[in-house]
């Protein structure tokens, strides 16, 4: 049986030293004007709650939960989302991701989306904060099929920032492919060591703590939307914009992670009319 088959479907774990082990897989799909979660599995501690409809029936927001609130060595949690043709979704986290202090093991997050001809989907998290003398390696692939589109988004903590700690210690694998009907867009892969003398190289974060890459995918990027992109400011840290032939590529580097989501989403605000042909409207969770 397709293991998507069932609407919802619950396998029960248990915690064990060894750490979470944990999968959710969503399936979406357009049923005439309306987008439906037409399926959801979820294995251990990862959730989403009912479907939203803020903007209407045609775009679906879900939020995803991790209800342990942190990410402990050991754990491994693995999104999938499936998106089907012409199914528009947007997916969100109700807070930042916490990865604590190791005590040896790596921590693993995966993420796939796979999105059909037609499709679009919106992937809007929160910061990931990283403890100092966390172990984390975290990747993202992106497959488009056919006109598919999709605009998404990490920002990256180094250490608690108000508490004056630093990622002086731990390790940070991060890994990020996007490819159209089989074809690399973009593949980005780096590897960051705690207190490493690179860390303060202006090539890298030039000391910064705080780093962010936004990725626009949905066909050639007009000189009037590069341009108004490149308009958009950071209120703190720094901001740049590149275009590819089919990707727009946007950076930030600073020390604040409400300044990265803040610069991502006015250029999520600026994209959005062009990416969906609709005006952004920014999910009520970011108030909360």
């Amino acid at each position: 049986m397709d293991p998507l088959a069932l609407v919802e479907h619950r396998v029960p774990v248990a915690a064990a030293p060894a750490g979470w082990d944990a999968h959710l897989a969503l399936r979406f799909e357009r049923d005439t004007t309306r987008t439906v979660l037409a399926a959801r599995r979820h294995v251990g501690p990862l959730r989403v709650q009912k479907p939203l409809y803020p903007e209407g029936e045609g775009v679906c927001q879900v939020i995803i939960v991790h209800p342990p609130g942190g990410i402990v060595a050991g754990d491994s949690l693995a999104i999938d989302i499936d998106a089907g043709a012409c199914a528009h979704v947007q997916l969100t986290t109700p807070g930042a991701a916490k990865w604590y202090r190791s005590t040896g093991r790596v921590a693993r997050s995966g993420m796939t989306v796979r999105a059909q001809s037609g499709a679009l989907v919106e992937w809007l998290p929160q910061e990931t904060l990283l403890f100092d003398g966390a172990r984390a390696a975290i990747g993202l692939t992106v497959e488009l099929a056919g006109d598919a589109r999709f605009v998404g988004w990490d920002v990256t903590c180094l250490g608690r920032i108000a508490s004056g700690e630093r990622f002086a210690s731990g390790r940070l694998r991060q890994r990020f492919e996007l490819v159209r009907d089989g074809s690399l867009l973009w593949c980005e892969r780096s590897s960051l060591e705690g207190g490493a003398r690179a860390l303060q190289s202006g090539a890298m974060l030039n000391d910064a703590p705080v780093f962010g890459t936004m990725i626009a995918a949905f066909g050639p990027v007009r000189d009037d939307l590069l341009a108004a992109c490149r308009a958009i400011d950071c209120a703190s840290g720094e901001g740049a914009v590149t275009r590819l032939p089919q990707v727009l590529v946007a950076r930030y580097r600073g020390d604040s992670a409400s300044a990265a989501r803040a610069y991502f989403a006015r250029l999520w605000c600026v994209l959005r009319p062009a990416v969906a042909g609709l005006e952004a409207v920014p999910p009520r969770i970011w108030n909360t």
